[in-house]
């Protein structure tokens, strides 16, 4: 059918209903008008294209959900303007009732107006049968994609605000007060229906969508998801959360959240998780591997260096690398010109001395969105453990600056391509893990984009440093930059210069980790399957195995960490900040655990970017004063919702 001839950006800016910004609106009079709007097969393609439309925007700097946590800081986000990172905003407790930040209830605030995406859903479902020119076949299988929208976008909502209004059916011009201006549902029965409506959808879905639909939903992205809401249902903030919900409550006196803790909640999450693993290895997904020649600024280094520099490789483009075999579910709707994306605003111009002549411009490589000191923490040594449990490394020294071995000393044999040779560095950033090395440009490392390899100092007026000559606006505040979203051929100066590929929204090793994660929440104690979904990831990444690295007291200081419930949860989710980092994972990982407050009020540190020296570099500096508290877990309901519906309660605190 010339229909699905087309390659899957998916989402078309067709409207087939008038915009507003309440939650619940009626369908206008001109009912008629709708269902000529599902005349055909293409309009009807077009509706199905819109209710896609609200996919939130995770891809756009500004707007991306991503920023929020504590690993990126952005040079923009210094000053005042609104508009400008607004994740990082959420950090900074600069939310506000009267304009939510990322305002999903109501779109406030550059937030996809989800209500109105349900309602869209609505619409659709009504009137898609009425199709004459489609099989029952197609039909049942876009209502499926359809109602799994539904579900997906209503737990999105429950992320952000826990109790949601269920928008189940089309509100019609003679609805009554009661069916116009509905009340909360609690938690619990929110959840359900979401579960409920994925169930329904998963069996009419495709297993998997063809390459020429690619980024429509199919069962095995379906299943996927399904799983993470049940780790969310299982997770401590909406599963007994008594401490910061036990006054919650709605016009009946009863509590919207549920404050007793269900284990069995984490079975539920493990049978779904295993059967979305299943259905992923069935269908051909895979944990990615660089299959391909490495590029020829590298072949010296490859041939020298193979093992490692091939597991560098597999880590620096798992993401970059489009539609690869490790993506479940990807985000396709990227803007063919590149505004405003994540990928363009990390990336590094390319510094004087390199490239093939093409005169650079800081156009699609902006380079002011960083990564925190934290980040630079956060990932493993080369042993697979964090820092201050590595009995190998010295804390003590960790900012001592030092030199990197020579090109030609064997201790240097190692090192190729992942540390320039002869250079002045600090000895934090020697002896880590390959993902620290993929995915963060550091001083005396190297930076593979705009199809060369720059060896990144960081310094100011050194390659990847501040250089007010160049572009006195745009720098890493924190001399720390992200390499994770930068194609190594992405250039600058035109769009067309630029690698597009998807975001994604599920990968296999994330449900690899949530599978380790459900049981061992389930269990008194880490069972083997624990063991196996986490080892599966660390492999991949070039680390030893968590029972032989943990148990080795010649390595760690906590030895056998791994053996209790509490210690592996801490090794858990430390890996899943690691594997998922800067992509969005770690804020929800923390809220759903009752860490976000902890973990989110501490201030941004980062390195002196203005210093020329290592000297002068390489002192820490507070970048940014946060403030994140339990009131800030929930976002408010827009003021104008509240002033609309008077059957709403507002989230606590707000």
């Amino acid at each position: 059918m010339k229909l699905f001839s087309k390659i899957l950006i998916f989402f078309i800016a067709f409207s087939f209903m008038s915009s507003c910004s309440d939650y619940l609106d009626v369908v206008p009079d001109n009912t008629l008008t709708l269902e000529d709007l599902f005349k055909t097969e293409e309009e009807a393609w077009n509706a199905l294209a819109k209710v896609y439309s609200f996919m939130p925007r995770i891809d756009l700097t500004h707007e991306t959900m991503w920023t929020a946590g504590d690993e990126w800081i952005g040079r923009l986000d210094l000053n005042e303007q609104t508009g400008n990172l607004r994740g990082i905003r959420l950090m900074r407790g600069l939310q506000s009732a009267s304009d939510p930040i990322l305002g999903t209830w109501s779109g406030t605030s550059a937030g996809k107006p989800l209500y109105r995406a349900i309602r869209q859903a609505n619409v659709f479902l009504s009137l898609i049968d009425n199709v004459p020119d489609m099989t029952e076949q197609e039909k049942n299988n876009w209502k499926a994609q359809v109602k799994f929208l539904k579900g997906y976008y209503s737990f999105l909502l429950i992320q952000s605000y826990g109790p949601i209004v269920i928008a189940d059916e089309m509100i019609t011009p003679d609805a009554t007060k009661e069916e116009l201006f509905q009340k909360r549902a609690k938690v619990e029965e929110s959840f359900d229906y979401v579960i409920g409506l994925m169930d329904e959808a998963i069996p009419d879905l495709s297993e998997r969508a063809t390459a020429t639909l690619l980024g429509q939903v199919d069962q095995v992205a379906a299943k996927a998801i399904k799983a993470r809401v049940m780790l969310f249902r299982a997770s401590p903030f909406f599963n007994g959360n008594r401490e910061y919900f036990g006054d919650f409550y709605d016009h009946d006196g009863e509590p919207f959240f549920p404050l007793d803790y269900n284990r069995e909640k984490w079975k539920d999450a493990i049978d779904a998780i295993d059967e979305a693993i299943a259905a992923a290895e069935t269908n051909g997904v895979q944990l990615y591997t660089f299959e391909k020649q490495p590029y020829i600024f590298d072949r010296e280094d490859w041939d020298a260096n193979q093992e490692n520099m091939k597991k560098l490789y597999d880590l620096r483009m798992v993401i970059a690398d489009p539609w690869n075999k490790e993506l479940i579910w990807g985000f396709s709707n990227i803007n063919v010109y590149g505004q405003g994306e994540l990928a363009h605003s990390s990336n590094m111009r390319l510094p004087l001395g390199y490239g093939d002549g093409v005169t650079n411009t800081p156009e699609y490589s902006w380079q002011w969105m960083a990564a925190t000191y934290r980040m630079a923490e956060r990932y493993y040594t080369k042993n697979g453990v964090p820092i201050e449990e590595d009995l190998s490394f010295n804390l003590d020294k960790k900012w001592e600056i030092t030199v990197t071995p020579n090109a030609d000393s064997p201790e240097y044999e190692t090192m190729k391509g992942f540390m320039q040779p002869g250079s002045e560095t600090i000895r934090l950033y020697l002896d880590r893990e390959p993902r620290f090395y993929a995915n963060l440009a550091i001083t005396g490392g190297y930076w593979r984009t705009h199809g060369v390899k720059i060896r990144t100092m960081m310094y100011a007026g050194r390659d990847g440093g501040f250089n007010s000559s160049q572009h006195s606006t745009d720098y890493y505040e924190t001399g720390i930059g992200v390499k994770k979203f930068v194609h190594p051929e992405s250039k600058s100066g035109a769009w067309q210069r630029t690698i597009k590929y998807p975001y994604p929204i599920m990968r296999l090793a994330d449900l690899y980790l949530m599978k380790a994660e459900a049981y061992n929440e389930y269990n008194d104690s880490p069972v083997p399957q624990v063991y196996e979904a986490i080892n599966r990831v660390r492999e991949r990444a070039g680390v030893p195995d968590v029972e032989t690295v943990w148990s080795d007291p010649s390595i760690v200081r906590t030895v056998n960490k791994h053996k209790t419930k509490e210690g592996m949860r801490d090794i858990i989710l430390q890996e899943r900040g690691i594997e998922l980092a800067f992509e969005g994972s770690r804020f929800w990982d923390m809220l759903r655990t009752k860490r976000a407050v902890m973990e989110f009020s501490t201030p941004v540190w980062g390195w002196t970017y203005t210093g020329a020296t290592g000297a002068q570099f390489f002192n820490l500096e507070v970048k940014q004063i946060r403030r994140f508290t339990i009131t800030d877990c929930l976002w408010p309901i827009d003021l104008n919702e509240m002033n609309t519906n008077s059957n709403l309660i507002q989230n606590p605190g707000w």
